[in-house]
């Protein structure tokens, strides 16, 4: 079972040492199966008690997995490439939709913005032991979140959506937990999850949101927490309506344990109003990040929570890189401050371009999805064979599989790059491509 690896060691941190070695080593691989505790037990002349208290030990490192008597086994390493790596390459002269990236033209030039915000610094510089939030920042934000339902809570700032996700599910979680996640859902997220020590449980998505009856399955099977995306859905443009909201609440009320994390990444971008679920639950965090809308380099997210997970997200971020630059959450406040985009205008463009797409193909009968935001989900029967076949014609798009756990497959078109001009071209390519087009089920 352990082929000529001896696990050794008196104590527990000894043996979990021992074990951990191990792994990084490669004597213990992937999924093997290690000895019961009172098998290693018996065979290091120890406790019991001890063994199982080295097992924890590698539980909490996120090392081992305990799943009941069937034992436990070495963690699956996480991949490091990620989904991000299931990329398609470009032919010379083609048209690149796969990358996710907003319209260059739409953001604004940030050289005003951190400007000012360095000529504010030089008039009141940070000091260590500053408060870590800009407080007209925080004054804006309040404001907004009120506007939208969020519910009152402190506020801290983190370097953009899935950093903040990262931290609030360490603050709360330990390894071999498990989190609902949206499926189809953004593939950073997807390789954040197990990346952490934790197990994913997919939770269907159609045009409203996650469905219900989905997420009522997941937290009675155990997940611990879940994450919602409440507007602009990545990949299917999926947005969370006030009828689902209410049902998803329902669900969630009775299990009011679950950690709720909700990403409004789509903020700044999206004409639909929010119907945030933030506050049934006794911990909960709602993350608006500024990277759509004004460019992924403001890695920038300010995050509403509860007392407690803003005090353990707080406390962690001081013992790491302490803050996020007060010199960038100005700049965002002047961005803000000076009407620096036309957010309505910017909701606008993106959904002409995606509704010109979406009919379009439904002219030709290809079911789309898109209801929100900067992209278009298209189910399809075969997935490497659209792909290629769009590539032929040109055409570069995201294979469904960087998003998707257990749902069909589908692929991702971002329209930002996309004129009116190209809309007729793009769909007679993707009408050929995809046929024949399956049912309106995309999760």
């Amino acid at each position: 079972m352990l082929g000529d690896y001896r696990i050794e060691g008196r104590g527990a941190a000894e043996i979990a040492a021992s074990v951990e070695q191990a792994v990084g080593s490669g004597g213990l691989e992937p999924g093997q199966l290690l000895p019961s505790m009172r098998e290693l037990a018996a065979r290091l002349g120890v406790n019991a008690n001890t063994v199982a208290a080295a097992y924890r030990i590698l539980r909490e490192r996120g090392v081992i997995e305990t799943a009941g008597r069937r034992g436990s086994r070495v963690r699956p390493r996480p991949a490091t490439t990620g989904r991000e790596e299931l990329r398609v390459e470009v032919p010379p002269g083609g048209r690149d939709l796969s990358t996710g990236n907003p319209d260059p033209a739409l953001l604004p030039r940030l050289g005003p913005a951190l400007a000012a915000a360095a000529e504010q610094g030089d008039r009141r510089p940070v000091r260590y032991g500053d408060d870590p939030v800009d407080p007209d920042l925080a004054r804006l934000a309040r404001a907004e979140l009120d506007a939208d339902g969020v519910p009152a809570g402190p506020l801290t700032v983190t370097s953009g959506s899935l950093d903040a996700v990262e931290r609030v599910l360490t603050a709360h979680l330990r390894p071999g937990d498990t989190v609902a996640v949206e499926d189809p859902g953004w593939g950073s997220l997807l390789d954040l999850v197990p990346a952490l020590g934790l197990h994913t449980a997919p939770v269907g998505v159609d045009d409203d949101g996650p469905r219900p009856e989905d997420l009522r399955r997941a937290l009675e099977s155990g997940a611990r927490a879940l994450i919602v995306t409440d507007r602009a859905q990545n990949p299917t443009g999926a947005s969370v309506t006030a009828p689902r909201a209410r049902a998803l609440r329902a669900v969630l009320r009775d299990h009011p344990g679950t950690l709720l994390i909700e990403d409004d990444h789509g903020h700044g971008i999206v004409d639909l109003p929010l119907h945030p679920l933030a506050g049934v639950t006794r911990h909960w965090a709602f993350v608006r990040s500024a990277a759509k809308a004004y460019g992924p380099d403001l890695r920038l997210a300010v995050l509403a929570g509860d007392p407690v997970t803003v005090d353990r997200l707080r406390g962690r971020q001081r013992l790491g890189p302490g803050w996020v630059s007060l010199l960038l959450q100005r700049a965002v406040v002047h961005l803000w401050t000076h009407g620096a985009v036309d957010r309505a205008a910017v909701a606008r463009s993106y959904g002409a371009r995606r509704d010109a797409l979406v009919d379009a193909l439904a002219e030709r009968g290809v079911t789309a999805h898109g209801r929100s935001g900067m992209n278009v989900w298209v189910p399809v029967p075969d997935e490497t064979g659209a792909l290629a076949r769009l590539l032929q014609s040109g055409w570069a798009v995201a294979p469904g599989a960087r998003f998707r756990l257990a749902s069909p497959q589908g692929v991702r078109i971002t329209v930002s790059p996309l004129t009116g001009a190209d809309i007729t071209a793009l769909a007679d390519a993707v009408a050929a491509a995809v046929r024949p087009s399956p049912a309106r089920v995309y999760g």
